[in-house]
């Protein structure tokens, strides 16, 4: 099973270490289109603050970050399963997971990222601050920029198992499964289940959305779970406790609190 996440906005910083090789990222067929993205990230945000922050949508309060890709080159690095925090990566917990979950998400797991195209849990890189949603000068909207690279590599990495998509609409339209990838895929809607005035109401909040996404892999992950089709999926989400309704290779997982 292959699992896509989004990354996540909140970021751990590391103090010390080596800084990024990307030679050494997982999916090496991206190797090129990192290289050339960190190249133009970095000499933006050395030369001109203002247009940086600007093109990456930056607040006043978090015009830092421009410096801070100004030096991606150089920064200590660490694994993308630490780098990655806030409300999905809280729930997921990767450092709690025991040895066998950790070897399965190391195996399994995949972020999306508008700089690094996709990464590993194991994959160590820095901080940094470009979401999908970025159009850079040169390289323009980053999804279309991804796209035919996922094309062309991710389809190998997604074999012959089940393709469980959680990604967000920014980050899924930087590869959208086809074919026979497509057609073992499976996306996953959180909805709020509220009953007002006696009638059941069923909403998307974001809180809910992360915090469940991330209980949900962990639990997957802690239970060695390896659905092939979303059918089985959905059958193995029930058995962990998750209530979920199945439409095709769409599942509704309704919850009530968090």
């Amino acid at each position: 099973m292959l699992v896509l996440l989004p990354p996540s906005e909140g970021k751990a910083t590391a103090v010390r270490g080596r800084p990024v090789a990307l030679d050494g990222l997982s999916l090496p067929g991206l190797s090129a289109a990192r290289e050339a993205l960190l190249d133009e990230l970095v000499a933006l945000c050395a030369a001109d603050e203002d247009k940086a922050a600007d093109v990456l949508g930056l607040s006043p309060g978090l015009r830092g970050e421009v410096a801070r890709n100004a030096g991606l080159r150089a920064a200590p690095a660490m694994p993308a399963g630490r780098l990655y925090t806030g409300v999905l990566y809280d729930a997921l917990g990767l450092a709690t997971l025991d040895a066998a979950a950790k070897r399965r998400a190391g195996k399994s797991l995949l972020v999306f990222s508008g700089l690094w195209g996709a990464v590993r849990p194991a994959d160590r890189i820095p901080a940094y601050r470009c979401s999908m949603a970025v159009r850079l000068p040169a390289a323009g909207g980053l999804a279309g920029y991804w796209k035919p690279h996922m094309e062309r590599v991710l389809p190998e990495a997604a074999g012959g198992g089940l393709v469980l998509d959680l990604r967000s609409s920014a980050y899924a339209g930087a590869w959208r499964p086809q074919g026979q990838v497509g057609a073992r895929t499976a996306t996953v809607r959180v909805l709020q289940v509220a009953v007002v005035d006696g009638v059941e109401r069923r909403s998307v909040v974001s809180h809910f959305n992360k915090a469940t996404k991330g209980r949900l892999v962990r639990a997957l992950l802690t239970s060695g779970a390896s659905p092939r089709t979303p059918e089985a999926l959905a059958s193995d989400l029930r058995d962990l406790g998750f209530t979920v309704e199945a439409s095709g290779s769409r599942l509704d997982v309704l919850v009530r609190e968090v």
